[in-house]
């Protein structure tokens, strides 16, 4: 069997591994579930690098898992691939009644609305229920709260989402001089809940945000303990004054 660009012969090959392969037999939608997360990071980083070579192959693995769970539903007569395709054009052509009815639509933010007021119509009990409880908390947190405003639970003025951050600072210091490690624990989700909030009124991603945070301190990090390993010497004995000046020096490359 030779690749091809159909979207039938994908099909047909997954098919035949499903048969044929071992591994590929043993298979569930359960045992693949981590699979499927691991992919859907692994194509954020290629995206994130602005490698479309890498994105591209990054993206078939992501399909390969759209495929195989059809195919896994087919064989138990849950549903089949074409099942799936026609119920995706049917929820995107009636939840885009601008393009393909008469409602008026002037821009993204009315877009928005009209969506989560289809979803409540189609039966949905609240506007939050499509937000998957696996997130990241970061990612759920910001969902959250663009759902909320797309129906206009929002602070009307960024002012005031500063001065609800200040509050919750405020609120979790306050817990600092008690012994009760919940309520801290609940402050700081609260303080972390507003500052999602800041990053979202100003268009920032808070998960891409910490995601890059988290590349410059590992490349910094290592950094010191490459110029000490250069030398011989053991990070754990290293002053702190002189990791700091490693640290500024990585800052500045």
């Amino acid at each position: 069997m030779k690749p091809t660009k159909k979207f039938n012969d994908l099909v047909e090959l997954v098919n035949i591994l499903r048969k044929e392969c071992p591994w590929d037999r043993k298979q569930t939608h359960e045992s693949l579930k981590d699979h499927l997360i691991e992919e859907a990071y692994e194509t954020i980083e290629a995206i994130d690098k602005r490698d479309f070579n890498e994105l591209k192959k990054e993206l078939g693995d992501v399909l390969l898992h759209v495929v195989f769970h059809c195919i896994m539903a087919d064989e138990k007569e849950h549903f089949t691939i074409g099942d799936v395709i026609y119920t995706l054009q049917q929820k995107l052509i009636r939840r885009h009644p601008h393009v393909f009815s008469d409602v008026d639509a002037a821009d993204d933010k009315q877009v928005a609305e009209n969506w989560e007021n289809i979803k409540l119509q189609e039966g949905k009990k609240s506007i939050l229920e499509g937000i998957p409880r696996q997130l990241p908390a970061l990612i759920r947190a910001q969902r959250m709260q663009e759902k909320a405003s797309n129906v206009g639970f929002d602070w009307p003025e960024k002012a005031q989402v500063w001065e609800k951050l200040e509050e919750e600072l405020q609120e979790f210091k306050e817990t600092l001089s008690e012994q009760n490690t919940k309520k801290q624990q609940d402050e700081f989700g609260d303080l972390l809940f507003s500052l999602v909030n800041v990053a979202r009124n100003y268009d920032i991603s808070a998960e891409d945000s910490l995601r890059t945070t988290n590349k410059k301190f590992i490349r910094r990090f290592q950094y010191i303990e490459e110029q000490l390993d250069k030398n011989n010497r053991n990070i754990a004995d290293t002053p702190l004054e002189e990791m700091d000046r490693y640290w500024e020096e990585a800052k500045r490359q």
